[in-house]
């Protein structure tokens, strides 16, 4: 698609501009006939750029100097306002024949630069170019002899009808003029075609006069193509710059001095630019045939990517199925006849209060959820001067551990927590403590958590089916070196809710996006059937990850999510969480690199040794990868460090994909959570609802785009629900402390 903007170079057919050319061309095509696709549009100036390019990859520039003048560059995209996107380059071309349209070149043009201006078709427009092109040197050259002759200067002072014709001296007859040894006699010849009685003295002067003019113009273009060269120098940011330019043009190859007086004024204008200038053998027919073949190539290219990432493109129809399929999950998991074999378990925390205000001591707070394990000291001031303040200490848990027996595990566990005593200097206070255990739980009361099965890599044996205070209490106890008073067993969502909602009394909902995924929820007492009473509300944890593991959400789930489950420690569970967290999203996007680099899409086909293994694409490469302040290099530069040699193409796809799948999981993550507002809503029986959600977890606090998109989806799927998002700065830690001093308040009340 290409606007006519104007008609240069003697061209002045009506009725086109400012009309689509292509669109002009394929009236012409159907009319006549003829099954041609129009794929692609080019200017000249671009073709022979290409062209070149062709033969030299560094060619990034294209030059005309002939009938007009123009001049082409490969810019920067971020350096482009009047196009969306910053990623990669795009050639510009410059219609650098209009410089001076607004004055800028008036100091440098003379009287008859202004003559031959007022006489052409298109006066005080393409200033530049009436200076430099063939179109109108011949001219200048016939204007300045004129005005030599009229002052006595040459011809004796007589003009001939001819001399006085526009148009009678053209640039072949320049040329010719000034040609080495057959220049003289060139001249002598062409001044008596013209009807004029030259002398050698007025030869040698006509001579000199087309060497005046065509060495301006070889100067001017050599200035304006140094500006291009500094500018590409300085986006690539070298201090030296090797580069091509491609040129075409009747100027440029037929004139006899030009090209050396061209090249020398250049090397001294940007002496740090090493340039090599390419002459385009086959015009730029060649160049516009290679960016149809290149255009051609891309069209296929992006199909089939297309097809790829088609399946990630969730509609709002498809968004509303999961968010009402989640719903019908949550009722099964409540309901007493469907829990056993519901997939989102809604297991209830024996968690039934909020922090009052009243909450004060000291207490222990252990961190379990993912590679890491925290051991935190939690002091709680109330009244007046209500504050928490946190001393916290982080402990790795290795990989042999995680995957090794449920004794090793716990033993590690107290070896920290010991650790942890002995620097705060409190080895023989018998704290009570709070334990966040971020995996599936069922409790039968708020300090008893039976393992419903491990998830996030988690495999250590003899655990599942088991409470995981008691393996706590007796790794404690094989110690033999201190005693803490366990109070409660928590789950990391409900501590972010409980985090939350001490500064926020209306946070009724926690959700975590981070290594794994989950909500939990305040539900009133009458709608938990497995559990007797109906007074008041618990917090109920959903462990939504769950979801799909019956077969509901198949429809939505491609084939490399079903490549990473059946790859994964616990294939065929936990399916939603493999599609909405951080522990399995950078893996999902290999296996898409891994199938489109099969089909030839990316790294030149090649499958490199580093793409093979499992786990290389961590989650934090797409965070870092779909940050909008990184430029392309910088992109190039993750994949290099993961052993991904790739070019300025290869990161636009790469980073396309991982935008699809983190886009997909932030809707879905948001499809979910918007079941559960508009459940609390139905709950309170009110039109519409306000309620804050607590919030952790890395993926939602450091990926650019996924709390963005979450929070839109739950907009769009609960219209009804004004849904305010708190982020939980303190992490779960302080939550598992909350609920600790809140069920040591509730016990004291109970024991009153």
């Amino acid at each position: 698609q290409g606007v006519l903007l104007s008609w240069t170079k003697h061209f002045k057919v009506r009725g086109v501009q400012g009309t689509d050319v292509v669109s002009c061309l394929h009236k012409s095509l159907q009319k006549h006939k003829a099954n041609v696709d129009v794929l692609a549009m080019v200017n000249d100036t671009v073709g022979t750029m290409m062209t070149c390019g062709y033969d030299d990859q560094r060619c990034e520039v294209g030059l005309i100097i002939g009938t007009g003048t123009n001049a082409c560059y490969m810019e920067e995209m971020r350096h482009i306002d009047l196009v969306e996107g910053d990623e990669g380059r795009m050639c510009i071309n410059t219609e650098w024949g209009a410089f001076g349209d607004d004055g800028a070149l008036d100091d440098i043009r003379t009287e008859f630069d202004r003559e031959l201006d007022l006489g052409s078709l298109n006066p005080g427009k393409q200033l530049f170019e009436k200076m430099i092109s063939s179109l109108y040197l011949g001219e200048l050259v016939r204007l300045i002899l004129l005005k030599m002759t009229k002052e006595g200067l040459l011809f004796n002072g007589k003009v001939s009808a001819p001399l006085l014709t526009k148009g009678k001296i053209e640039m072949k007859h320049v040329s010719a003029m000034e040609k080495y040894k057959e220049g003289l006699s060139n001249t002598k010849e062409i001044l008596t075609e013209l009807g004029l009685s030259p002398s050698e003295d007025d030869c040698i002067a006509v001579q000199h006069v087309c060497t005046i003019v065509s060495f301006r113009s070889a100067n001017l273009c050599a200035a304006a193509l140094a500006a291009i060269l500094t500018r590409l120098r300085e986006n690539k940011k070298v201090l030296r710059l090797r580069t091509t330019v491609g040129i075409d043009g009747g100027l440029y190859k037929t004139h006899p001095q030009y090209p050396k007086r061209l090249h020398k004024v250049v090397r001294r204008l940007v002496p740090n630019c090493d340039v090599r200038f390419l002459l385009s053998q086959s015009g730029s027919a060649k160049g516009a045939a290679m960016v149809t073949a290149v255009a051609y190539r891309l069209a296929a290219q992006r199909k089939q990517i297309d097809a790829v990432l088609a399946p990630f493109l969730l509609s709002l129809e498809t968004l509303r199925e999961v968010k009402d399929k989640m719903r019908i999950e949550l009722e099964y998991g409540l309901k007493r006849e469907t829990q056993a074999r519901a997939t989102v378990k809604m297991l209830p925390t024996y968690v039934c209060g909020t922090p009052d205000g009243t909450e004060n001591g000291k207490f222990l707070a252990l961190d379990l959820g993912g590679t890491n394990f925290r051991v935190l000291l939690v002091k709680i001031r109330s009244g007046r001067r209500r504050s928490v303040r946190m001393y916290n200490k982080i402990f790795a848990i290795p990989l042999e551990i995680m995957q090794g027996t449920g004794e090793e595990l716990f033993d590690h566990i107290v070896q920290c927590i010991a650790d942890f005593l002995e620097y705060m200097g409190i080895k023989g206070a018998r704290l009570p403590l709070g334990f966040t255990f971020s995996f599936p739980c069922r409790q039968a009361s708020i300090d008893k958590g039976t393992l419903v099965g491990w998830t996030k890599g988690f495999k250590a044996t003899d655990c599942e089916g088991e409470d995981v205070v008691d393996m706590l209490r007796e790794a404690i106890k094989r110690r033999n070196e201190f005693d803490l008073d366990i109070v409660a067993v928590v789950n990391d969502t409900v501590g972010t809710m409980m985090t939350c909602g001490y500064e926020d009394p209306n946070c009724e909902i926690g959700l975590i996006a981070g290594t794994g995924s989950n909500v939990c929820y305040m539900e009133d007492m009458k709608n938990i059937e497995i559990l007797e009473g109906n007074e008041g509300k618990m917090c109920i944890n959903t462990e939504w990850g769950g979801f799909g593991d019956n077969g509901c959400i198949d429809n939505i789930r491609t084939k490399y999510d079903k490549e990473v489950d059946e790859g994964s420690l616990n294939a065929g569970k936990q399916r939603y969480e493999k599609m909405t967290s951080g522990m399995y999203l950078g893996e999902i996007v290999r296996q898409i690199l891994i199938d489109l680099t099969k089909q030839g899409l990316l790294f030149r086909g090649q499958i490199s040794e580093s793409l093979t293994k499992r786990g290389i694409f961590e989650t934090k490469f797409l965070s870092q990868i779909e940050s909008d302040r990184l430029a392309l290099l910088q992109v190039r530069r993750i994949l290099q460090q993961l052993g991904l040699d790739s070019t300025c193409e290869d990161s636009i796809i790469v980073k396309e994909v991982c935008g699809a799948v983190s886009r997909r999981a932030a809707q879905l993550c948001g499809a979910g959570l918007a079941a559960v507002v508009e459940k609390k809503r139905e709950n309170r029986g009110v039109e519409h609802l306000q309620i804050t959600v607590g919030v952790d977890g890395t993926l939602y606090k450091l990926h650019p785009h996924f709390s963005r998109v979450l929070q839109e989806t739950v907009k769009e799927l609960a219209p009804h629900c004004d849904v305010t998002f708190m982020l939980s700065e303190d992490g779960s830690g302080k939550g598992a402390a909350l609920i600790t001093a809140v069920a040591k308040r509730l016990h004291n009340i109970g024991q009153k």
